[in-house]
């Protein structure tokens, strides 16, 4: 299990409305987070690995959250010239609160969803294009997920893989082998 630092950053109170971006966990991808109004952010997505900087999709945590107040996310530097958020597509939405206390998993969700080319130039050619949306949390202090799509990790995978092998019923059927380890020293199979 890696060991993950505290938080990039830290409320000062609980009058700091500030909230905490967080990614270093299991296919996040967030680089940064900037504060550009008091509640408006621009997000910037780390590149895939292994490509030429292709940014599309996300998913990172924030935490601090406030009710009552509408927030703006702008993720800056996606690579695509349109999207199907301009097309109906809302945004993936996970409550730790409503997780607990509902059993509500995963749902789209956000308003003001918009997807355009937006002024900062890519280092090969073009533009970047932003994805912006806003949200209301519906809980003081929840810690909410939000996401492209519905996250399948490298666990989730593994996981299956050894259910299906355990069960008496499929576990003839079902052969693994390991092709090779990743560069993260994960096993290929």
């Amino acid at each position: 299990q890696m060991c993950i630092r505290d938080s990039f950053y830290t409320p000062a109170g609980d009058d700091d409305i500030t909230l905490v971006f967080e990614s270093r966990f299991e296919s996040g991808n967030l680089r940064r987070a900037v504060q550009v109004y008091e509640y408006e952010y621009d997000l910037i997505l780390k590149p895939d690995y292994k490509t030429k900087g292709n940014t599309q999709w996300y998913y990172f945590r924030v935490s601090n959250t406030r009710t009552g107040r509408t927030y703006r996310f702008n993720i800056i530097n996606l690579l695509k010239p349109d999207s199907l958020y301009n097309h109906g597509m809302r945004p993936l939405i996970y409550s730790e609160y409503e997780a607990k206390t509902t059993g509500r998993g995963w749902h789209r969700g956000c308003h003001k969803i918009c997807y355009y080319q937006n002024t900062l130039k890519r280092k090969t050619a073009g533009f970047y294009c932003t994805l912006t949306f806003t949200f209301n949390f519906a809980r003081k202090h929840d810690t909410v997920y939000f996401a492209h799509g519905y996250p399948y990790t490298y666990t989730d995978l593994r996981r299956y893989l050894a259910e299906l092998e355990s069960d008496p019923r499929k576990r003839d059927r079902v052969r693994r082998r390991t092709l090779c380890q990743t560069e993260a020293g994960n096993t290929y199979n």
